[in-house]
């Protein structure tokens, strides 16, 4: 989200506006300066605990030092837990709900708006509190950095990729079952990268899953690379990849799929499980495959994904993924953003 919301201020500041982003401080970078644009005011933060209750105590001690910084705004972003509720007097809160609430919708009944990513999120949003769809909005998630360079699909490998957290609800131990049954079948040139943290502190199933997840599948075909936070270097993976696998199994916790997004900017065709968030920009056969991660055996039926690749219209398909540069450019995202913001205010000024 950080990423995102990155590239956003920046289209937002290209547009003519004044953007203040108030983030976590990082190693670094500056806690007060100005980049493309935009003003950037970075608060000390924490890392990810693995402990859930601990998690909401810092974030909230990190949004009170946030809000804080948070000028005289027209419009108020928020991506923080607790940001609605210290900011419930304040006008033009604007929640970007990334991710599936919890029970926290009627906390934020004086937000002007609900921004939800999918028409997964909004569904759920609507669930927890009816009162709020006329406060509710869907614009999905921008590309975070938008590729300019052609893909050539004879340039591309028989290499199945994975990029994102090392976590067992990411559905990892699936993908490499399903692999070496596919690979048994049909996929005998093909190979599977693993790129992700495994760290708690990353969001990562930690070290003791992670190592006992690699010995258990080891395989000479199946790379771990590990974590890569560079656009560059996770670009030369996207490119290089024939298919992007993610098999999440997080009913709760999986809201849009950006890893998925990024990869079929690169011509990456994706094979996703049947999540609802996955719907708004994965259609079967016309870009990209789903399989369905409920059914009795669910590694069977991604492995009957995997082995008939060989047999789908690739090419095709690939063509088809590349079209999230148009529907998903950063531009275009920033405007519809841009258009709500203006529907807001005249709301507020109406009242």
């Amino acid at each position: 989200m950080e990423k995102l919301w990155h590239r956003l201020a920046i289209e937002f500041a290209n547009l003519g506006h004044e953007v203040v982003h108030v983030s976590r401080r990082y190693r670094g970078l500056p806690d007060e300066g100005y980049q493309e644009g935009v003003h950037n005011i970075r608060v000390e933060g924490y890392s990810q605990p693995a402990n859930g209750l601990a998690l909401k105590l810092l974030d909230l001690l990190y949004t009170v030092r946030a809000v804080r910084r948070v000028p005289e705004s027209d419009i108020i972003i928020t991506n923080t837990f607790w940001a609605p509720v210290l900011l419930r007097r304040r006008e033009g809160v604007y929640v970007s709900v990334e991710r599936m609430p919890k029970g926290q919708m009627r906390l934020y009944r004086r937000a002007a708006r609900l921004c939800a990513c999918t028409c997964a999120v909004r569904d759920a949003i609507l669930s927890e509190d009816p009162s709020a769809e006329p406060r509710v909005r869907v614009i999905p998630n921008p590309l975070p950095e938008m590729p300019t360079s052609v893909v050539s699909w004879q340039k591309k490998e028989k290499r199945i990729l994975y990029v994102g957290r090392v976590h067992p609800e990411k559905g990892i131990e699936l993908l490499l079952q399903a692999f070496v049954r596919a690979k048994a079948e049909a996929l005998s040139s093909w190979k599977l990268e693993i790129v992700g943290p495994w760290e708690t502190r990353d969001g990562g199933g930690g070290d003791r899953w992670a190592k006992s997840l690699r010995d258990r599948r080891v395989h000479p075909d199946i790379e771990w690379t590990g974590p890569l936070f560079r656009h560059d270097e996770l670009a030369v993976r996207y490119q290089r990849a024939q298919v992007f696998a993610y098999p999440s199994l997080a009913e709760r916790g999986e809201t849009f799929g950006l890893a998925p997004l990024e990869a079929m900017a690169w011509g990456a065709v994706p094979i996703v499980s049947a999540l609802a968030c996955f719907k708004d920009f994965v259609v079967p056969g016309q870009n990209g495959f789903v399989f369905d991660h409920r059914a009795e055996d669910p590694v069977a039926g991604l492995a009957t994904v995997l082995a008939g690749l060989p047999q789908q219209p690739m090419a095709e398909l690939s063509r088809e993924a590349l079209r999230v540069r148009e529907t998903h450019a950063p531009k275009r995202i920033a405007a519809q953003f841009i258009s709500d913001f203006e529907s807001v205010l005249r709301q507020s000024e109406g009242n």
